[in-house]
């Protein structure tokens, strides 16, 4: 008997579940792999190192007799025109450039994943209203509105540097502690006007995508079971579509962090983004294409680090589509 309990066909194998299944493909894929390692390298590189106080030295400070120079002990990526120490400048730069990516493209995500959910369930006219209002959008010269709305917003960038300032500075702190939290603070409120600008705009491919998946996954039987329950259409829309949705929009969120961060280098190229003295990889990058026949160094390193990370994002959004693709859910 103890033989026939343990024989193959009386055990019953545990089943895995979507996201296990995602994952065990995923962890097969050595690009995405890879793209994870190297992010996150570089990632713990801009949040961690600019953090630690005197590791890094300060990417504003300038000194002409040491401007122009090659890789060094003291200087591991050189100096740039001005004598500043470049890799500093990278990494802080890399951490304005990161952030404008995360946080536009939530805002973006966040827009269309509501727009396109509340169009698909609702359906008729109100659905009709609403992918005409997608189409007008899309009609519009993107960057030109971009730059329309960014100049539009940047009054509200001082009252945001003050009232952030006040925020973190104890009651009855001195002048220059003050100022020290400006200067600390003043390159992240500056860019509140490109947040909104870019992620007002970019979130039209999300809202047509989130739309597609609520209007397949809204016919499907368990749907038709909560609605006999006497659920609610929020709850039915946001707690059980949405989340049976969450596999392409992970992987288009993955796709639009790198668009994003273009835009933004685009933007700082052409001197609408981030304002100097602040740097942001696309800064680096206008400077050391202004000055690549003198120093091809101060080009050639910021962008590298922005084009593994524009590489990285790329192969990890292939890799979790691949993953999360329900027609190889079975191997």
């Amino acid at each position: 008997m103890s033989t026939a309990a343990s024989s193959p066909a009386s055990r019953i194998e545990k089943g895995a579940s979507l996201w296990q299944d995602a994952w065990r493909r995923l962890s097969k894929n050595r690009a995405a792999m890879v793209s994870v390692g190297v992010l996150a390298v570089i990632l713990l590189a801009c949040i961690i190192l600019p953090a630690i106080p005197k590791f890094l030295q300060d990417p504003g400070m300038q000194s002409l007799e040491n401007k122009n120079l090659p890789p060094s002990a003291a200087h591991w990526f050189g100096t740039d025109h001005l004598g500043r120490d470049l890799f500093s400048r990278i990494l802080f730069g890399g951490r304005v450039s990161i952030m404008v990516g995360l946080i536009t493209t939530m805002v973006s995500v966040t827009i269309g994943i509501t727009w396109g959910a509340i169009s698909g369930y609702v359906g008729g006219r109100t659905d009709a209203f609403m992918m005409r209002t997608v189409d007008t959008l899309y009609a519009l010269p993107f960057l030109v509105i971009v730059i329309l709305l960014g100049a539009v917003l940047e009054p509200i960038t001082g009252h945001v540097t003050e009232f952030t300032v006040r925020l973190f500075t104890p009651s009855g702190s001195s002048a220059a502690k003050a100022n020290e939290v400006r200067t600390a603070v003043e390159p992240f409120t500056t860019l509140v006007p490109l947040f909104i600008a870019i992620g007002a705009l970019s979130w039209l491919n999300v809202s047509r995508i989130v739309r597609a998946q609520v209007q397949s996954v809204a016919k499907l039987e368990f749907v038709e079971a909560a609605r006999s329950l006497g659920l609610g259409h929020l709850r039915i829309l946001f707690r059980h579509i949405l989340p049976n949705t969450l596999g392409p929009i992970i992987v288009y969120t993955t796709l639009t962090i790198p668009g994003v961060m273009l835009f933004e280098a685009t933007l700082s190229f052409l001197g609408l983004g981030v304002k100097p003295p602040n740097s942001s990889w696309g800064i680096l990058i206008e400077e050391g294409a202004n000055r690549m026949l003198s120093n091809p160094l101060l080009l050639f390193f910021p962008a590298l680090f922005f084009s593994t990370t524009l590489f990285a994002l790329n192969f990890l959004g292939d890799g979790l589509r691949d993953a999360l693709d329900p027609k190889s859910s079975k191997d």
